[in-house]
């Protein structure tokens, strides 16, 4: 059957539901992994039960199934980001901000792919400190800065970086006034690297004195971590700036890495037995063995409970960030609460979950039985 009009052709679901046998086969999954590749697969289908919307007039029927609501899954992103973007249009600030991207180097991949939550931890702390230092000594001034992590590149691979949204200023420590940076400069990128780098290597060094990386087999060698902290300490870390953007418009461009999933799929060009073909950027394209291709998403998937976007400075507290509010020439008036996933549908798609797209009659919604319930008990 053909998909709806304007829904990709080609579903990541497809490929797992296909596949993950072979996968499983050749690479030893954790639980994390093995429950999203689970949901995914579930997601919208029977299993997870639903509703059936039915026409008053004309009896037209539809069902509609639950989604899975994994944060890794492809088809549960849009709504949610779009109720996250209207929640935060109400926090962000109405003023200059600037889009800066922290990257690990690659000698340090394997050790962030075996200890995930200690090595983004260190990851996210060290960014926003690096942030908030430089507000302190060359502004006197408190940033507002909310953090993105990512670890794919555009082929899946392994490559873990956070996307930094910086407010272009601060607030003064009086709460008193706003300072401001330059408009099209916020500050010296190799200063900002060079910072970045020691705090990373202070706190990896800091975490394998407590023992909490001693499981990594690269370090059995009692000399393997004093060698790897002395080759990451030679190049220049990737920092990387964009030029800075009005408050009014930060929520939407957020928008876009909040939510980002390793790979969306309307970026699945065809599948076969043999391999999964997907764009990468612009035109180019890549084809990968579908085991391949999956072992490839599920290195991404994030440990439980590890939260991939964390605020600090300004945006961490709620005083601070009022008190900046009325420091900024310009405030407007604050958006409309957020809508409802009904409403947001409407506003994305024209399409109105309570009309019956034959008849435009009333329709009337019964619940589904979920598949994976127990059965009722009779009465």
């Amino acid at each position: 059957m053909a998909p709806p009009a304007g829904a990709p052709r080609f579903e990541l679901a497809d490929i797992v539901r296909q596949h993950r046998a072979a996968l499983e086969c050749t690479v030893r999954l954790h639980a994390e992994q093995r429950r999203v590749l689970t949901d995914i697969a579930q997601c919208r289908t029977a299993i997870l039960g639903g509703h059936l919307d039915v026409c008053q007039t004309c009896g037209y029927e539809h069902p509609s199934y639950n989604s899975c609501r994994n944060r890794h899954c492809p088809k549960c992103q849009a709504l949610t980001q779009e109720h996250w973007i209207a929640k935060q249009r109400i926090r962000m600030l109405e003023t200059r901000h600037f889009h800066v991207v922290f990257t690990l180097p690659a000698q340090l991949r394997p050790l962030a792919a075996h200890a995930p939550t200690r090595v983004f931890k260190a990851l996210f702390t060290c960014a926003a400190k690096t942030l908030l230092e430089f507000g302190e000594r060359r502004l006197s001034a408190t940033l507002g800065v909310t953090l993105v992590l990512h670890t794919w590149t555009r082929e899946l691979e392994y490559h873990p970086h956070v996307h930094a949204i910086v407010t272009g200023g601060g607030l003064s420590h009086d709460r008193r006034s706003w300072t401001s940076t330059h408009r099209r400069f916020l500050f010296p990128i190799k200063a900002l690297s060079r910072v970045f780098r020691a705090k990373m290597r202070a706190a990896l060094r800091r975490e394998y004195r407590l023992g909490r990386l001693k499981s990594f087999d690269d370090f059995n060698d009692p000399q393997a971590f004093d060698l790897l902290l002395g080759k990451i300490g030679k190049p220049s870390w990737y920092v990387y700036a964009k030029p800075s953007m009005h408050g009014q418009y930060v929520a939407e461009y957020l928008g876009r890495y909040t939510h980002r999933v390793g790979l969306a799929n309307s970026r699945i060009l065809d599948v076969t037995d043999e391999g999964v073909t997907f764009r990468t950027r612009g035109e180019a394209q890549i084809a990968l063995h579908p085991v391949e291709f999956l072992r490839r998403f599920v290195q991404h998937v994030l440990p439980r409970r590890l939260h991939k976007i964390r605020h600090y400075g300004l945006y961490a507290q709620n005083d601070l960030a009022e008190a900046a509010r009325r420091c900024l020439p310009s405030a407007s008036a604050l958006p409309q609460a957020p809508l409802d996933y009904r409403q947001h549908l409407l506003a994305l798609t024209g399409r109105d979950l309570s009309i019956c797209p034959h008849c435009a009659g009333l329709l009337v919604s019964h619940p589904l039985p979920n598949a994976r319930s127990p059965p009722q008990r009779a009465a």
